[in-house]
C-alpha cells in the first residue's frame, strides 16, 4: 500500500465533499486532487523521477498538502524543511538530501536568496504566492506552472512499501541534523492505526496547527484524507486567530504541541468561543504538565488524549486512551490516567528497559528506557548507517526518553537521557520538576536544567515565563517546589525570562538553553 492510494481511495468516494480550506480557498476532493495531478505531472515535467528529492519550505498551507501528495504520486522523496532555521542550516539538510527542486513561500525568499553562498545547487525554485522576486535560481510562480499542466494523474510508478516516501531531518538538538526516512510503509500504517485508535471517519475536521514540516501535524494530512475528512489550514499560531477559526470551521479534532495548548487556555477571553464541536483534543511533541492538561479539559470541555511518539516512528507511539476496564474507574482516578504518556499505540510493541535489556517492574517507580517496534519505525537515518546502527538494534528502536511502566501497560516519561540531571549523585528528572512549576499560578512556562556546580557537580536550575501581570521571587518559586517534592529535586535558583527558546515545532529548546549557562 502507498500513499497514492490513500488519495485515489478519497476522490473515489468524495469527490464533490469540502476536503481542503485554506484561509479564503476551499476546495472539493476533486478540485485538490486534480491540483496535486498538474503538480505532479509539472514535477514530471522538469525532470523529476522516482527516488528524486524535492523540498519544500513553507508555512501551513494547500500547497503543502499538494506537494506532499503529488511528491508521492511520482514516487520522488519529499524533504519538509523548518522554515525557522537560518540559511547555513537550510543548506546542510538540502546538499545532503541531495534536493534539486525547492517549493517556497514568497515570505521566505530572502532565506533562498541566501543559499548560494553556502553553494546549494538547485535545478528550479517553485515560488508560492504573489510576490514577484528576482532569485539566484532558475524560478517559476507556482500557481502558474500548475495551471500549465494537464489535470489528469501521471502514471504512478511501481511503489513498493519500503520505498522511502518522506525525510525528516532531525532539529538538530543532539548535534547534527540526522534525515530520517520515513516508507509508504511507515505512513499508511500509521494512517491506518491512527484512524482506528482515534475513530477517525468523513464528518472530522481536523486543524493543521502545529507546522505541517513537522510530524506532531503532519500524519493528520494522510489519516484524515483516507476516510474523506476535512482539512483546515492555519498560516501561522496566533492564539486569537487559532480559537476564531476553530470556532467557525466547527472543528472536530486536532493535535497541538503543549506549548500551544498551553497559549490557548490563557488567552484572554477563550471561554467566550464556542468548542462545542470539538470532540477530542490531543497533544503531542512533548511532555505535558498534569495541571495544563487540567486546565485544557476545563477550557475546550472535550475528551484529552496525550500522545508521544518520535519522528523515527511517523511518530505516534503511545496515546493516553482509556483503555475499557479504566472507564469505571472515579473521575480523578481517570484523570491520572489521561495525564500520563500513555498505553502502547497500535502500529507498535514497546517495553520499557533496564541498561541490561532486562524489562523494568510494571510498578511505576523503577525508570528505563523506552524501546520499540513495528511497522511504523524508520529504516533508518539517511546516508548514515553508523548512527542508524546506534539507534536500532536486534530489530528495536532506542528512543532515549526514560520512563516508568504502570501494572495496566501504561507508561509515563520522566525525562529524556540527555535532560536528566544528576546532582551529589541523586537523579533529578526535570520533567518531575516542570510539573510543579506549573502548579504555580504565576507560571506561564517553564524549563528546567542542570547547570555548573562546584559542589554538587550540577544543579537545578528553573528558568520560568510569568503570566502576564504576575509577579513572584525566586525565594517563593523554590520553597514552592520543597513543599511538593524532596527538597534535593527543588530548583536551586530561579532565572525569569521574557521568553523560552522554541524549536522549529515550537517545542523548548533546552539544549539551547542549556547551552546558554555552560559556555566556558
Amino acid at each position: 500500500m502507498n500513499i497514492p492510494f490513500i488519495l485515489e481511495k478519497a476522490i473515489s468516494l468524495y469527490e464533490n465533499k469540502e476536503g481542503v480550506v485554506s484561509e479564503d480557498k476551499r476546495f472539493t476532493y476533486g478540485q485538490f486532487a486534480e491540483r496535486v495531478f498538474r503538480l505532479a505531472n509539472l514535477f514530471r515535467e522538469m525532470g523529476v523521477g522516482q527516488g528524486d528529492c524535492i523540498a519544500i519550505l513553507h508555512q501551513n498551507s494547500h500547497e503543502f498538502l499538494e506537494t506532499y501528495f503529488a511528491a508521492a504520486q511520482i514516487g520522488a522523496i519529499l524533504n519538509p524543511l523548518n522554515f525557522r532555521l537560518s540559511p547555513a542550516e537550510l543548506a546542510f539538510i538540502l546538499k545532503d538530501s541531495g534536493a534539486s527542486v525547492l517549493i517556497v513561500a514568497s515570505r521566505f525568499s530572502d532565506t533562498v536568496a541566501a543559499l548560494p553562498k553556502h553553494k546549494v545547487a538547485l535545478t528550479k525554485v517553485i515560488l508560492t504566492g504573489n510576490q514577484k522576486r528576482e532569485l539566484p535560481y532558475r524560478t517559476l510562480a507556482y500557481e502558474e506552472g500548475i495551471q500549465g499542466q494537464i489535470s489528469t494523474p501521471p502514471s504512478v510508478p511501481q511503489i513498493d512499501d519500503d520505498h522511502i516516501a518522506h525525510l525528516y531531518y532531525t532539529s538538530g538538538t543532539t548535534g547534527r541534523p540526522k534525515g530520517v526516512m520515513l516508507s509508504h510503509k511507515n505512513v499508511c500504517t500509521h494512517a491506518l492505526a491512527a484512524i482506528a485508535e482515534l475513530g477517525i471517519r468523513d464528518t472530522d475536521i481536523w486543524v493543521h496547527v502545529a507546522p505541517l514540516f513537522h510530524l506532531a501535524d503532519a500524519w493528520a494530512t494522510f489519516a484524515l484524507t483516507w476516510v474523506g475528512g476535512r482539512h483546515v489550514t492555519v498560516p501561522e499560531f496566533k492564539s486569537e486567530a487559532i480559537l476564531a477559526t476553530m470556532e467557525r470551521e466547527r472543528v472536530t479534532i486536532t493535535n497541538m504541541i503543549p506549548t500551544m495548548l498551553n497559549l490557548l487556555v490563557n488567552t484572554p477571553g477563550v471561554e467566550g468561543y464556542d468548542f462545542s464541536s470539538l470532540r477530542v483534543l490531543l497533544s503531542g511533541g512533548a511532555p505535558i504538565a498534569p495541571d495544563v492538561v487540567r486546565r485544557i479539559i476545563e477550557t475546550f470541555r472535550c475528551d484529552y488524549i496525550q500522545t508521544y511518539g518520535m519522528t523515527e516512528t511517523s511518530p505516534y507511539l503511545t496515546l493516553s486512551k482509556l483503555k475499557e476496564n479504566l472507564l469505571s474507574l472515579p473521575e480523578e482516578e481517570q484523570f491520572n490516567y489521561k495525564a500520563k504518556t500513555g498505553r502502547p499505540f497500535l502500529g507498535v510493541l514497546l517495553k520499557v528497559v533496564r541498561k541490561d535489556g532486562r524489562e523494568v517492574a510494571p510498578d511505576g517507580k523503577e525508570v528505563g528506557e523506552i524501546v520499540v517496534k513495528g511497522d511504523i519505525v524508520t529504516p533508518g537515518y539517511w546516508n548514515n548507517p553508523e548512527e542508524t546502527a546506534k539507534a536500532i538494534k536486534d530489530g528495536w528502536l532506542h528512543t532515549g526518553d526514560m520512563a516508568v511502566l504502570d501494572k495496566e501497560g501504561y507508561v509515563n516519561i520522566v525525562d529524556r537521557k540527555k535532560d536528566m540531571i544528576i546532582t551529589g549523585g541523586e537523579n533529578v528528572y526535570s520533567v518531575e520538576v516542570e510539573n510543579v512549576l506549573y502548579k504555580h499560578p504565576a507560571v506561564l512556562e517553564a524549563a528546567v536544567i542542570g547547570v555548573p556546580d562546584p559542589k554538587w557537580g550540577e544543579a537545578v536550575k528553573a528558568v520560568v515565563v510569568l503570566k502576564d501581570g504576575q509577579s513572584t521571587t525566586e525565594e517563593e518559586i523554590i520553597s514552592f517546589c520543597k513543599e511538593r517534592i524532596a527538597h534535593y529535586k527543588a530548583p536551586k535558583s530561579v532565572d525569569f525570562v521574557s521568553e523560552l527558546p522554541k524549536t522549529g515545532s515550537g517545542k523548548i529548546y533546552k539544549k539551547g538553553l542549556k547551552e546558554q549557562y555552560w559556555k566556558i
